[in-house]
């Protein structure tokens, strides 16, 4: 059935002004359940979203020309959703702008060039748009964010993570906690609150290796912000440390099990609490690696988890008294 283009004459009338303006509206802003034709039983109503018309079904009159398609975007990356998206990427934490970038141009919406007066006007604007981004506190965020971003990388955290550091060092930043102190510290100290908080195994070691700063600093910073934001936090679980330890030390998927099931019955006996869940983990690990038949010696799981092994070693004479373990050395 052939489709008839009146559209404009029967829903916005003959201008074509009106026509131009009122197709940038949203078709459900419009009536579009019954067709206007004479005689015509007005159902069913297509959509054709490949040509963007509403037609009607039993007559085949379009109601509607070049509608918007209100389904969202489908895409594969982040790069294509950047350029693709209708409404630009979303708001992140993470970013120095929140991902909502100003941008003045020298031309207007249509594209044709400023008149001079404007031009002069929107110059101005450029320049003081600059220099609220050159301020003192704005360069202090902009470089803890580089800092988080580098740290997110380096220590393969979530999205929500980096997030979530990135609320608490802003958070930080209005109660003004950041005043004299370092801001890749306070940074560093918000990465490792953020760990906590969302139950990423990353010591406090990995995160001072990674943002070069000193373990004290750091240590000294998450105190501060504990106590500032009245923060309570749940001890480590040492299980949580396990499967990194074991991996860096290639130790295999049994011995990994057996650890596990030791860290679960120190647990239920409340024999761990109190103790480094790092050190504990590996002394734990490293018994289960002698009980296996597993040649690891204290110094390589000492290496993977960042302890001594005097640790070590004090940890698991500790644990063979607890679990009333044999010596098989």
């Amino acid at each position: 059935m052939a489709k008839s283009n009146k559209t404009k004459q029967v829903l916005f009338g003959t201008s074509n002004a009106d026509y131009s303006l009122t197709t940038r509206l949203d078709v459900s802003d419009l009536n579009l359940s019954k067709c206007p034709t004479e005689g015509c039983k007005g159902s069913p109503i297509i959509t054709d979203t490949a040509s963007g018309e509403i037609i009607c079904g039993a007559c085949g009159f379009v109601l509607l020309e070049r509608s918007v398609d209100p389904n969202p975007e489908h895409v594969s990356d982040y790069a294509e959703f950047a350029t693709k998206t209708r409404t630009g990427p979303e708001q992140s934490l993470t970013l120095y702008d929140m991902g909502m970038m100003t941008v003045i141009s020298d031309k207007d919406a249509m594209g044709r060039t400023l008149s001079g007066d404007i031009k002069n006007t929107f110059g101005r604007l450029k320049v003081l748009n600059n220099r609220s981004r050159m301020a003192s506190s704005n360069r202090t965020l902009r470089s803890a964010l580089l800092l988080l971003y580098s740290l997110k990388t380096k220590l393969g955290l979530p999205d929500s993570t980096a997030e979530n550091a990135a609320y608490l060092y802003r958070k930080a930043m209005q109660k003004k906690i950041t005043i004299g102190r370092s801001a890749r510290g306070i940074m560093a100290a918000s990465v490792y609150l953020a760990c906590r908080q969302t139950d990423v195994p990353r010591s406090l070691v990995d995160i001072s290796e990674a943002a070069n700063v000193s373990k004290k600093e750091i240590s000294r910073a998450y105190r501060n912000l504990i106590e500032k934001f009245s923060i309570s936090l749940d001890p480590c679980n040492p299980s949580e440390f396990v499967t990194k330890i074991a991996h860096e030390a290639r130790i295999s998927e049994k011995t990994q099990r057996d650890a596990l099931k030791t860290l679960s019955q120190l647990h239920e006996n409340g024999t761990s609490a109190g103790k480094n869940p790092m050190a504990l983990a590996a002394a734990t690990l490293y018994m289960s690696c002698v009980l296996n038949g597993e040649k690891k010696t204290q110094s390589e799981i000492a290496k993977a988890s960042g302890v001594t092994s005097v640790t070590i070693r004090n940890r698991y004479a500790a644990l063979k008294k607890e679990i009333k373990l044999q010596d098989t050395e």
